[in-house]
């Protein structure tokens, strides 16, 4: 187990490369299960959930090498339906698209409930509804989930989503890609990472139309052949990036993205009064002397993205005045707030809204990084602070972030990574020589 100890008080100044999107890749990579030949990803993101999912692969009999650092290379030619490793799907989410995928390839599909973050339910009772329709029986049994193709093959069918759901909107397009006939989805998400996969799935022979609107149009096909794509930069960690500069007070180019996946966060950052600057694949950001105010609301793309919630408070525990934060997608993500009421913020919640006072010098603490965004609010947190933070339960962070630590200490930022047997054993050899 590691640990990140943060030395407070820096702030953050230079340039910083954004990595593949972690949302789109842990689609992409199941996808990857239904195409017959090889497929060369470019842009992957070096995380723990991208590799446990081709590690999955492997398992099924995959053929997997990296051509160089992002680019890996995918030969499911001769992948054969087996049970997947338990171990490994239970601890991520995106285990769910191998459901769409093996449907699709196979007509049946064993995974396990998906693991992840917990924050709060996130029920997968939508993918479900958009596997029955297009032909499938499945039952949630023991932890794992059973799917079958009623007559060996899916079929086509007219879906509208209860709520709009990025998750279930991905499965449904993988599992109706090599569907026989059309399938409609309505009330369909619109994230930029659905219209990745959508893409990635497009240059291998698949007919979807209309992702990244509310309506999306698949067309089965007989087969995927193989081909080359390269994975969109990470909303998310871009995003992150932009909230701790100006959270710090610093000045960050951010390179390698698309601004117009970011202008929700573009513009609550300039109404805290930093400067948001965008110039091609570039961003830079400026951060104010004194941050303002700002009311936030999360929502399903193009609103403020929830996973950049977290983020944004800590910022807003340092910015001048009142702030409310609603929550529009999940119904419990505030479990990290009592984290940073540890460092000294103060902040109410009352069911999906957050009140944060303020304009408060926080000061270093030992806190938990409950989840992969919360344990980013942690790190933002931290670099404000005063004193010495020290961030537990890390492998969160690890699960969406590449190299974060180097990043930031590129960026002028004061972490080091401890792992906890080492210091432990440190100290018992210690104990052992004084007696």
């Amino acid at each position: 187990m590691e640990k990140y100890v943060i030395h407070g008080g820096t702030t953050l100044h230079g340039e910083v490369e954004i990595s593949g999107a972690k949302n789109a890749a842990v689609a992409i990579i199941p996808a990857a299960l239904m195409v017959d030949g090889v497929c060369v990803i470019e842009n992957m993101p070096q995380i723990s959930d991208t590799e446990m999912l081709l590690t999955i692969l492997r398992e099924l009999g995959a053929k997997i090498r990296y051509l160089n650092r992002s680019t890996v290379e995918i030969d499911c030619t001769n992948v054969w339906m087996q049970d997947a490793p338990y171990d490994l799907m239970r601890k991520i989410r995106a285990s769910y698209y191998l459901i769409g995928a093996m449907l699709g390839r196979f007509g049946h599909a064993k995974t396990t409930m998906p693991g992840g973050c917990n924050f709060g339910v996130r029920p997968i009772d939508q993918h479900i509804k958009g596997m029955n329709a297009l032909g499938a029986d499945v039952d949630v049994k023991s932890g794992f989930v059973y799917a079958d193709a009623r007559d060996g093959k899916l079929h086509g069918a007219r879906i509208y989503l209860d709520k709009v759901s990025v998750g279930a909107t991905m499965n449904i397009i993988l599992a109706a890609t090599l569907a026989q006939g059309r399938t409609i989805i309505e009330n369909a998400a619109r994230e930029p990472h659905i219209v990745d996969l959508a893409n990635f799935l497009n240059s291998m022979g698949a007919d979807i139309r209309g992702a990244g609107t509310d309506t999306v149009k698949v067309n089965g096909v007989e087969r995927l052949h193989g081909g080359s794509y390269a994975i969109i930069p990470d909303q998310i960690e871009a995003g992150t990036y932009m909230v701790a500069a100006a959270a710090t007070g610093g000045e960050v180019l951010i390179k390698n993205v698309i601004p117009r996946h970011l202008e929700c966060i573009s513009a609550k950052l300039r109404e805290t009064g930093t400067i948001v600057l965008e110039n091609g694949d570039t961003v830079l950001v400026k951060g104010a002397s004194a941050l303002r105010k700002i009311n936030v609301k999360t929502l399903p793309y193009p609103g403020f993205p929830t996973d950049m919630q977290p983020p944004m408070c800590a910022l807003l525990c340092v910015a001048n005045g009142t702030s409310v934060i609603t929550e529009g997608v999940y119904d419990n993500r505030y479990k990290y707030v009592n984290e940073l009421r540890k460092m000294g913020a103060e902040i109410q919640v009352d069911g999906r809204v957050a009140v944060v006072e303020g304009g408060k010098r926080l000061s270093g603490a030992p806190v938990t990084a409950c989840d992969l965004r919360a344990g980013a609010a942690m790190v933002i947190a931290g670099m404000c602070a005063a004193g010495t933070t020290v961030v537990e339960d890390v492998r969160f962070i690890e699960r969406g972030y590449e190299n974060f630590v180097g990043k930031l200490n590129a960026l002028g930022a004061d972490i080091h990574i401890v792992d906890e047997a080492e210091e432990t054993d440190g100290r018992e050899k210690i104990l052992s020589i004084m007696g």
